[in-house]
């Protein structure tokens, strides 16, 4: 048989995603935006996969937010119009070409957290339409100004001839345990203090974007008018042991095959080459195995995954296959070239992973 014929299942290690899990996940965020009012634009960086987006738009999402000009590239050209690119891009040479050739294609939005990273995006990007948002810092301590700076960046991107549409923040702090309702409540003061800035300038804070999916559900629609969370389309290891979903909601995981076993221990056929590497200290293992909650993956190789099982438990026989979330899974869709697509326990489609390396 053809392992890549539809409706095959595949050799493993493969990625599969549960159709009717996934549909819930995107239809529950969308119900959950327009109970609060806000706009929903996710971040399609964890998918990458164009059938996902035009599934998330079709359910009310008010554009996408992407990581890279090359994502927005591959967006737009499967018709996706309404395009924020949440970072400070740096729109030199060949990448303000490429913005340019971008904003004159679809409806753009791009972050900016510098006076001279306004410089450069007015001589890329004045004239065609594009706005800016300022990013501000509310604690991650990644990009971003202080909110209270926040006007000084909006006065020179403006004085640039860009329009300025309002501020945005990423609340990146929440991905600790315990650490969600402080993350939301900072995201929502950051904001708060960064419109004031822009105000005070003159300039009308229409925007106020925040939001992740560790602080989803407890984002402040009074402070936000949008939020852009990315890993609730499939969930991960991480978003089950930080409380954001449970098991039955996660959407994506790694078929992998036991192809060696000594007593409790078992060792699968996928490694850090399919589940990615990330593993924060807070975790409990490498990646979990939703259908066995009490095993532990305690080391990865590239290709080979070690899973540990209580001595009171059964242990998987040889040739068994079993599914294994990933701690991160942006980075795991990130290391596949398509998404195998399951409905009622058959593989339904395989989808490509579009963005796969668009990473400039």
């Amino acid at each position: 048989m053809d392992d890549d014929a539809p409706g095959i299942e595949p050799g493993t290690p493969y990625l599969a995603v549960d159709l009717d899990i996934l549909d819930r996940n995107l239809r529950g965020m969308a119900a959950g935006a327009a109970d609060r009012g806000l706009a929903l634009r996710p971040h399609a960086k964890t998918h990458k996969c164009v059938p996902i987006a035009q599934r998330q738009l079709a359910y009310g999402a008010a554009g996408l937010t992407v990581a890279t000009i090359g994502e927005a590239e591959v967006f737009a050209e499967a018709g996706c119009t309404d395009l924020f690119i949440a970072y400070p891009v740096w729109a030199s040479d060949a990448r303000a070409r490429r913005l340019r050739a971008l904003a004159e294609r679809v409806t753009l939005r791009v972050g900016v957290d510098s006076p001279e990273a306004a410089a450069l995006l007015a001589r890329a990007l004045v004239g065609t339409g594009a706005e800016v948002l300022v990013e501000v810092d509310s604690g991650h301590h990644r990009s971003g100004v202080e909110p209270a700076s926040a006007g000084t960046v909006a006065v020179a991107a403006a004085r640039q001839g860009l329009p300025v549409r309002g501020v945005f923040t990423f609340p990146g702090h929440g991905y600790g345990p315990g650490r969600r309702a402080d993350a939301a409540a900072d995201e929502a003061g950051a904001l708060v203090a960064a419109a004031a800035a822009l105000e005070a300038e003159g300039i009308d804070a229409e925007v106020r974007s925040g939001g992740s999916t560790p602080t989803a559900d407890l984002t402040d629609g009074d402070v936000l008018t949008e939020f852009r969370p990315g890993v609730y389309v499939f969930g991960d290891a991480q978003q089950v042991e930080l409380g954001s979903c449970g098991w039955p909601d996660v959407a994506l995981t790694a078929v992998a095959t036991v192809v060696s076993r000594s007593g409790p221990r078992v060792i699968l056929d996928a490694g850090s080459k399919v589940l990615g590497a990330d593993q924060p200290a807070w975790v409990t293992g490498a990646g979990r195995l939703p259908d066995h909650p009490e095993a532990r993956i305690t080391a990865l190789s590239e290709h080979h995954a070690t899973v540990v099982f209580p001595a009171d438990r059964p242990t998987p026989g040889l040739g068994e296959q079993l599914r294994v979330a990933p701690n991160h899974v942006c980075s795991a869709v990130n290391l596949a070239d398509e998404l195998v697509i399951v409905s009622d326990g058959r593989v339904a489609d395989r989808w490509a992973v579009a963005a796969r390396g668009a990473n400039t």
